[in-house]
């Protein structure tokens, strides 16, 4: 019985060993996942820095033990804040939104004003 010689996925070095062996290492191995997976794990990458950038952002404003402050919305923009992304959504007691970034949150007051809130 004639059996062909199987080659690594990544470097196409022959392979040696088990039969159902497909790399000839663990560095080949996950520079080939990793390539494989590089363009999905770039997207999620950039929206888990914008969030983590806009929890860490919200948690500085909402320092010294306070359950809620007010801050402009333009002032949030400046700092680098982004509304487009959030983590979850609650409505809060009066059925209004509450957009939360992990366990920080804001809730559009009005046009200029924000209020900043921790979840408990």
């Amino acid at each position: 019985m004639l059996t062909t010689a199987k080659h690594c996925l990544n470097c196409h070095t022959q392979l040696h060993g088990r039969t159902d062996k497909k790399f000839c290492n663990d560095y080949c191995r996950n520079t080939h996942h990793n390539t494989l997976n590089s363009d999905g794990n770039s997207c999620m990458r950039n929206i888990n820095h914008c969030l983590r950038k806009n929890r860490r952002i919200l948690e500085n404003l909402l320092q010294n033990g306070r359950l809620i402050t007010r801050y402009s919305r333009e002032s949030l923009q400046n700092k680098g804040f982004s509304f487009r992304y959030f983590t979850h959504q609650q409505t809060n007691r009066k059925g209004n939104p509450v957009y939360f970034c992990y366990d920080y949150g804001y809730r559009l007051l009005d046009k200029d004003q924000v209020a900043i809130v921790r979840e408990y």
